[in-house]
């Protein structure tokens, strides 16, 4: 069963569907103060601006991360 979760930030979300994860890690090496994946919640949003959350989430390989 696929999680699906929403951070927002200003006037977006950035969303995360656990099932389509491949664990390529590419945002947490590319953005490591917004995506922590050792803690809870693992996104924090408050960790960088709008547009550099954007553009890490546009790097996600398998398109678990988006935004709306």
């Amino acid at each position: 069963m696929s999680e699906i979760k929403e951070y927002p930030k200003e006037d977006i979300k950035v969303v995360w569907e656990s099932s389509k994860c491949i664990h390529a890690a590419n945002c947490a090496k590319g953005l490591p103060s917004v995506f922590k994946p050792r803690e809870k919640p693992w996104v924090q949003t408050d960790g960088a601006s709008k547009e550099e959350i954007i553009e890490q989430v546009g790097k996600c390989p398998s398109g678990a991360l988006s935004i709306r």
